[in-house]
């Protein structure tokens, strides 16, 4: 089966949205700004720490950047500016991971911070500097940052070097070391240097072995592109050990290894339907699934799939066949749901990276007989009727309400018809550090009231 390959190339992944605030996402002011002039990005490249915000001279610029993002480059007026980055904990909290801290920008340089290396506080922070003037015609400019420790990996030090092998690209399997390498260690750059414009392979080996620990596939360099290339810790599965970011004006996009994964997890939720067959591309894929069950996060080539649902004692098709397309280095919950004769299936995007400092819970209302309900997450032996308003309220059927950090420690989650303090569904929730999870309510055909799964999101690869 043909991979899907998942290359935001290049100018095209960088229209993305670099962060959650409006403000995060406008690129250079679209006045003339008053001169001289800087520019600012900031990037998340911490695999394990929070999302964080920003401050310029004490004002947040820059909200939620999360995991793997870049903000779009800000203009400032040259000269020197105190720069804090703050974690976001759980309750909306903040605490500073770097800073405040006197940053110099120079006229017409781009000037950006990183933050590097696994979680702690202070954050590890790297700061690199390029000129801000258009590459030469016919050719792009790429500058190029270590940003994967070895402590990322779990190899216990800081340093990592490796040999970075860039070739015009030839065919997907040309052989590892037909041009000199660049050898880098943890925070070395190179560059920025200019290529002509062209299709090219990247690819990464550790220092003097030619066995990749990450090929980038074709990746096209277009006349006038100014990237910065930033190598962070992979988190989307596979065997590569890293990802490469591409950085331009607007933002970041992925450059995933061409053997990242896609990530599936199947549920049967639809309390009054029998045991079915889940059918991919014409062949069972699981059979028998009983109601209330849930597999595991399975990795599969990313690809469109034909999926069918059937029952497993007679062949009648309950849904589909329906095109499913799962990308690379993205993790999916297809969950069906509701009663048998308004049989739904609904797909989530998961969002299993770990954090450090905290545990992330999401909740899933898969109850069709409950309707709109509040819920509470409080702790262990904590009565609701002493709690004055819920966590969240009128949660409607089919709702997913997104990870919500919670400090480590045992919670109970309590779910009860809008409105009301009559507990449905009680059920008793262990959160660890970097734990990521997902708990759904159901209907218990058997008792006539309700049940709660709890799911540990974590990928599951083959040998």
């Amino acid at each position: 089966m043909k991979s899907f390959n998942k290359l935001f190339i290049l100018l095209g992944a960088l229209a993305l949205a670099a962060c959650s605030s409006d403000n995060n996402n406008a690129p250079r002011a679209p006045d003339t700004p008053p001169a001289p002039t800087a520019l600012l990005q900031v990037l998340h490249a911490s695999p394990d720490a929070p999302a964080v915000n920003v401050l310029v001279d004490g004002a947040e610029v820059l909200s939620g950047v999360d995991y793997k993002t870049a903000s779009a480059e800000r203009f400032l007026i040259a000269g020197t500016h105190a720069i804090q980055v703050d974690a976001i904990l759980p309750g909306g909290a903040t605490a500073p991971v770097f800073g405040p801290a006197d940053v110099d920008f120079a006229e017409d340089t781009i000037t950006t911070i990183s933050a590097v290396g696994p979680v702690s506080i202070p954050l590890d922070v790297s700061v690199e500097v390029k000129p801000d003037t258009a590459p030469a015609a016919g050719s792009a400019r790429v500058f190029v940052l270590h940003a994967t420790s070895g402590l990322s990996l779990g190899l216990g030090a800081a340093s990592l070097p490796v040999d970075v092998y860039v070739d015009t690209w030839s065919e997907p399997n040309a052989e590892v070391g037909a041009s000199a390498p660049f050898t880098f260690d943890f925070k070395e750059t190179l560059g920025p240097v200019e290529l002509p414009a062209g299709d090219y392979q990247i690819r990464v080996t550790l220092e003097d072995s030619l066995v990749p620990v990450y090929d980038s596939g074709r990746v096209t360099l277009a006349d006038g592109d100014d990237l910065s290339l930033v190598a962070v810790p992979n988190v989307s599965g596979g065997p590569a050990a890293v990802t490469l970011l591409a950085l331009g004006a607007d933002g970041s996009g992925d450059i995933l290894d061409v053997n990242t994964p896609t990530g599936l997890r199947v549920g049967h939720l639809s309390p009054d339907t029998d045991p079915v067959d889940i059918v991919v591309n014409g062949g069972v894929y699981l059979d028998n699934v009983p109601f209330s069950a849930v597999t595991d996060i399975a990795a599969l080539p990313a690809d469109t799939y034909s999926v069918s649902i059937t029952s497993a004692d007679g062949g009648a098709i309950a849904f589909g066949p329906a095109d499913l397309t799962l990308e690379a280095g993205t993790r999916y919950s297809v969950l069906a749901t509701d009663f048998n004769t308004n049989l739904t299936v609904d797909i989530l995007t998961d969002d299993a990276r770990p954090v450090a400092l905290y545990g992330k819970v999401r909740l899933y209302h898969a109850s069709p007989t409950a309707q709109n309900v509040d819920i509470y997450v409080t702790g262990p032996e904590d009565d609701i009727n002493d709690v004055e308003t819920p966590t969240l309220s009128n949660i409607p059927f089919g709702a997913n309400t997104g990870y919500i950090p919670l400090d480590e420690g045992d919670y109970k989650v309590t779910v009860a018809p809008t409105g009301t303090k009559t507990e449905a569904i009680v059920a008793m929730v262990p959160v660890s550090a970097g734990g990521v999870y997902t708990a759904i309510a159901i209907d218990d055909p058997d008792t006539g009231g309700f049940g709660a799964i709890l799911l540990e999101d974590i990928l599951v690869e083959g040998d």
